[in-house]
Parts: structure tokens; sequence; C-alpha cells
């Protein structure tokens, strides 16, 4: 069963940046808990990532004569679960 929490929304870039510095305080967290805690919308969703995360980073960057220019940064973090104790 995979169960997937999603929400797509418009911010400014200084709430992104916030938003990307408390994920990055989750998974920096040195208090032994092992759970990231992550927001996605009105819910939070605890994961259990391990020491080690597989990393994929892309950027897309178009230019079009009908629609202009866009750019894109997908990042994706896959893990498997730490067992719990």
């Amino acid at each position: 069963m995979a169960e997937r929490t999603t929400s797509d929304e418009t911010m400014s870039r200084a709430d992104l940046a916030a938003y990307l510095r408390h994920l990055a305080t989750e998974f920096e967290d040195e208090t032994g808990t092992e759970q990231l805690n992550v927001d996605v919308g009105n819910k939070t969703v605890s994961l259990h990532p391990p020491e080690s995360v597989d990393v994929s980073i892309d950027v897309v960057e178009r230019s079009t004569m009908f629609r202009g220019n866009h750019e894109t940064i997908q990042l994706e973090l896959h893990w498997k679960p730490q067992a719990a104790e």
C-alpha cells in the first residue's frame, strides 16, 4: 500500500527559503529521535530517514517563442526507512 500526501501552492521566495531551512533543520536534528517531520499542506508527515539518503536534482530551462521562458527545479530524496527500535 502506498500513501501519498501532496500539496501544490505558491510561496514567496522568503517563505520557500524558510520552509527549506525547516526541512534542513529536521534532517540535522541531533536529538536522537531519528524522526523527520515534514509539513505538507495542512498535514504533518513523520518519516524515518537513515544516515544516508539518495538525492536526485533535476534542473530544466525552457525557452519557447509562444510561452516564454520557464525554469524548473525538482529535488527528490529516496530512502528505506530505518527500523523502529
